[in-house]
């Protein structure tokens, strides 16, 4: 059956739906379905991400390595970082973690950390990954089978040392409730985005104007030939893609079996940028899909 909603997990589809300046009102309920009350959301600024670069190094990093990121500001300054992914990447937490590094950074810039009175103070930031694969580092099977996953900074007593700085890793694989099954706002989200493409009729748990919005602006009947044209592009590059990486991680694992698990991961980082260069990928996006070094990658 033809769909009639764009996926989501497409660079177009996740930035129709949530990046764009018309689409704040699904941002901001997104985001506060992951928050505190007391920490909603009322309005939001997008910012470039060239922004988060101190240095141009950094600013050419970040462009290339955040193709699916929104960043944002709410009214009380504090930051988001919202990442779809949508195949599994060597290093993807320190990949997180290193990008929340900047909007800390760029308060910096803007503060006072000497003199008699100084007037620094740090505002929040949210680093939220929505994920279309699993971790495979759990060390038990309840945890393992969690699609909400939200880490902050505590010390050995399990308290909380640093309440600013927060990672939320949704699972999309792992999020298996039916429509029947959803209570939560999040969940609503979560049904929302793992099923859009599937859907021929909107649901009636989505009868807010939020979620007909958000369905209004995913229906592909509604784009111009322009918009459709790139989503088609768009949908084609996330197939190829998500199709090289599973296939290329399967014959890592088959390598790993029989010559060992590190040779295994070497193959198939190799057979992953080897695949990658058919598909036209950048070498520098070859190199941070893989973690192999751009000499490496131009040698194959």
């Amino acid at each position: 059956m033809k769909a009639k909603y764009i996926n989501p997990y497409t660079d177009f589809g996740f930035k129709k739906i949530f990046g764009e300046e018309a689409s704040k009102p699904q941002l901001i309920d997104f985001l506060n379905s992951l928050l505190p009350e007391k920490n909603k959301i009322v309005t939001l600024t997008f910012k470039n991400n060239e922004q988060l670069g101190a240095t141009e190094i950094d600013r050419k990093a970040i462009a290339t390595a955040t193709r699916y990121d929104i960043y944002c500001e709410n009214d009380r300054g504090e930051r988001f970082i919202v990442e779809l992914q949508k195949a599994k990447q060597n290093y993807f937490k320190e990949r997180t973690i290193y990008y929340s590094t900047f909007p800390i950074r760029e308060q910096a810039e803007k503060g006072e950390w000497k003199g008699p009175t100084p007037r620094y103070s740090l505002t929040a930031v949210y680093c939220v990954g929505i994920l279309d694969f699993t971790f495979d580092d759990y060390e038990t099977e309840s945890e393992r089978g969690e699609h909400l996953h939200t880490i902050k900074l505590k010390n050995q007593h399990g308290k909380v040392f640093y309440d600013k700085l927060s990672y939320v890793y949704l699972e999309m694989p792992n999020f298996a409730k039916t429509e029947t099954e959803l209570e939560t706002r999040l969940d609503k989200w979560l049904y929302f985005i793992k099923h859009l493409e599937d859907f021929q009729d909107i649901p009636a748990i989505f009868s807010d104007e939020v979620f007909e919005q958000a369905f209004e602006k995913a229906e592909l009947s509604k784009l111009g030939q322009t918009d459709l044209n790139k989503y088609e592009n768009s949908l084609k590059v996330y197939r190829d893609y998500k199709n090289t990486i599973d296939t290329a991680f399967d014959e890592g694992k088959i390598e790993g079996k029989i010559e060992g698990k590190i040779e295994g991961k070497i193959e198939g980082k190799i057979e992953i940028a080897k695949q990658a260069k058919q598909m036209g990928l950048s070498t520098a996006d070859i190199a941070k899909l893989t973690g192999l070094s751009e000499e490496e990658i131009k040698k194959l």
